[in-house]
């Protein structure tokens, strides 16, 4: 028998508010009533799961995986990678990771992205691995550039990805956004400004990694998934808890 999980007490002011004045869309978007909770039904705890076969082996190098044969995409060569932890930082292994992204342009390959930026032939702008034994998850992409949105005037989004975290079932799924060091546009966003604690966004920062680089080929950058408790990582489309 699987031994429960120590359990700890949510943080809520670690959370952004639903609504958010300065970020216009969530105007529309919050919801009026107060939040339920929902428990999971058997079918959704126990599948459909994940396995190896489900994954091609270039699935997670979005430099590889859209590219016509002897082409690359355009912008800077990175890699993102880091591990999926539980609440006391043990791993969290065979789960699926899935990204999305803008190219080197900022522009995202999408019939409704509009942006003036082109799009390129050899960037599809998504990925997907499974987690190792030891949580761990790794990709290789072309950094992602700002773009404009019409929130106020003049708004732009910081480099970002997107990132999807699944548990054992298509229910138990986690999105968040990961962005990256010394980008200044990130105290800018006003997206990013609706979480109130500053170490919280401070989770959602990809810290540069020079060990993990690869010298003349490829800058790295680590990102660590906390799935709950306390200190999880900010998951968008879980903000009532995880």
């Amino acid at each position: 028998m699987p031994l429960k999980g120590e359990f700890y007490q949510r943080d809520r002011t670690w959370q952004p508010p639903a609504l958010s004045r300065d970020y216009k869309t969530s105007v529309s978007r919050s919801p009026q009533y107060s939040l339920i909770s929902l428990e999971n039904s058997a079918s959704e705890i126990t599948g459909p799961v994940f396995g190896h076969d489900d994954i091609d082996p270039i699935d997670n190098d979005l430099l590889l995986n859209f590219a016509q044969e002897g082409q690359a995409p355009i912008g800077e060569r990175i890699i993102v990678h880091g591990r999926v932890l539980d609440e006391n930082s043990r791993p969290v292994p065979n789960t699926l990771v899935e990204i999305w992204q803008a190219n080197a342009g900022g522009r995202y390959r999408h019939k409704k992205d509009t942006y003036l930026a082109p799009i390129d032939p050899n960037f599809g702008g998504c990925g997907r691995t499974l987690t190792d034994a030891d949580g761990y998850y790794y990709f290789r992409t072309v950094k992602p550039g700002a773009y404009p949105w019409r929130n106020w005037v003049n708004n732009w989004r910081p480099a970002h990805i997107h990132i999807s975290v699944f548990g054992s079932g298509f229910a138990q799924r986690l999105i968040t956004q990961l962005y990256f060091e010394g980008d200044p546009l990130i105290a800018q966003c006003p997206i990013v400004n609706t979480v109130p604690d500053k170490a919280a966004i401070g989770q959602l920062i990809a810290a540069l990694d020079l060990n993990a680089s690869i010298p003349l080929d490829t800058i790295a950058y680590k990102f660590d998934i906390v799935l709950r408790g306390r200190r999880s990582t900010l998951f968008e489309n879980r903000l009532e808890g995880n």
